[in-house]
């Protein structure tokens, strides 16, 4: 009698074990679920993304210090400053005087006209 009470209880036990188990899998699946859990893991990535790239200016900063010690450069406190844009001046191409004889000067390259 103590067996066929053990095992339904077992029995039993591991049912509604397996039951919770199943039901919290499937509430994991829902699409509202699965839309939180993405976002999550998308501010994650950001997170690590931007201590990446502080990390690397802060190198950068690191690495541009040892190299102007090493080469005897010295930098103003706000940093080098870079030169004004310089704007290039808009030259026509020369033109060609008209020649009677030269009908290339003013006649279209299309090759696939009919001439």
């Amino acid at each position: 009698m103590f067996r066929r009470t053990f095992w339904f209880t077992a029995g039993a036990a591991a049912g509604v074990w397996a039951t919770t188990k199943v039901n919290r899998k499937l509430r994991q699946l829902t699409p509202e679920s699965l839309a939180a859990q993405a976002a999550n893991k998308a501010i994650d990535a950001g997170h690590k993304l931007k201590d990446f790239a502080l990390d690397v200016r802060a190198g950068m900063v690191q690495r541009e210090t040892e190299l102007g010690e090493a080469l005897g450069l010295e930098t103003p406190p706000g940093g080098p400053e870079l030169p004004a844009q310089r704007r290039l001046a808009a030259v026509e191409p020369p033109r060609r005087p008209f020649d009677q004889h030269d009908k290339r000067s003013y006649t279209s390259h299309n090759r696939n006209e009919d001439h």
